[in-house]
């Protein structure tokens, strides 16, 4: 089981989600996925967060010892953000 984590918070109608989701599964890049669409719930969580309600929500955390999350990083938006996405990846997987 993998320390990391990666979640992705995205709507349907956001054209840097789906690019965010295809690059994910291009690279067979394991996450969780939360559609704002169809769990409305989860946008508080986003916002509490990233501070805003922009998507894509992307975090990366990490499990403690005691089965508890942290964050370890988060960002709003795919395109602006994906070097450092790709670089974050990296060391995730070299982790893993």
């Amino acid at each position: 089981m993998s320390m990391y984590q990666l979640e992705i918070y995205t709507r349907p109608t956001c054209s840097d989600c789906q690019d965010l989701k295809k690059f994910l599964e291009e690279h067979q890049i394991p996450h969780k996925q939360y559609d704002l669409a169809k769990q409305p719930g989860k946008e508080k969580e986003l916002k509490k967060i990233t501070g805003n309600r922009m998507v894509p929500g992307i975090v990366f955390s990490q499990s403690s010892m005691l089965g508890l999350k942290k964050k370890v990083k988060s960002m709003t938006g795919f395109e602006q953000n994906k070097e450092e996405i790709k670089e974050l990846l990296e060391v995730v997987q070299k982790v893993q």
